[in-house]
């Protein structure tokens, strides 16, 4: 029997984005590697699967996660919220999985990124997402955003982002567009529109959850 690793997205917030598919996974595998097996747990004990959960993070070594993968036939990894891969270490668990010989199975569903893109009214023909804004290089990464004919997309944490949107001003054109979603999909939910000068002070209200910044190319 081959061996397999199942990819498979979990909630970004509302616990009902889940899909069957990804519940079934879940139940099926013998193993489920999480970023953090403490958030996991509350939504594997939601949906009542009491499988072996196991920690695999950004630090973790190379030899550790291989020697993870080598003692199962099925694994699925999660990472807290969303889709693995996308600004978390589960590029690191595929790649090493390829490398092993294993198969690798995606189980899609909701990801903060393209939910943000989904509600920004914005081309997404084309478009750039950055991760998690830089904390060194800033400046250079604003200038790029400026630059872009493509919409750009980033995360943000919440006691960053005044000051992230106030340096943008410094640099983006007055009427440039700027959509900006707080805590998808769960009970605040907020969407803000427009240019920055009317986006920041709405912001500097409710600053507390996750944000999704998309703005609108040149």
């Amino acid at each position: 029997m081959d061996k397999k690793l199942y990819i498979v997205a979990t909630p970004i917030g509302n616990l009902g984005d889940i899909s069957f598919r990804a519940i079934e996974t879940l139940k099926s595998v013998e193993a489920i590697l999480c970023e953090d097996t403490r958030v996991t747990h509350n939504l594997l004990n939601h949906f009542e699967i009491k499988n072996k959960t196991l920690s695999i993070h950004q630090h973790s070594t190379e030899e550790k996660i291989a020697h993870i993968l080598s003692q199962y036939n099925s694994l699925a990894y999660v990472s807290d919220a969303g889709t693995p891969g996308i600004s978390d270490p589960g590029n690191k668990i595929v790649a090493k999985a390829i490398e092993l010989g294993m198969k690798v199975e995606p189980i899609p569903g909701a990801s903060a990124v393209i939910a943000a893109l989904s509600v920004a009214g914005f081309s997404t023909d084309k478009f750039t997402f950055l991760g998690f804004m830089p904390m060194k290089g800033k400046t250079r990464t604003i200038q790029f955003i400026k630059n872009s004919e493509y919409t750009t997309c980033f995360y943000e944490s919440p006691h960053r982002i005044i000051k992230t949107l106030t340096e943008m001003q410094k640099f983006l054109e007055p009427e440039r567009q700027v959509v900006v979603a707080r805590e998808l999909t769960k009970m605040f939910e907020t969407i803000y529109r427009g240019t920055l000068a009317e986006i920041i002070p709405q912001i500097m209200e409710k600053q507390k959850g996750e944000f999704a910044v998309v703005v609108k190319g040149c």
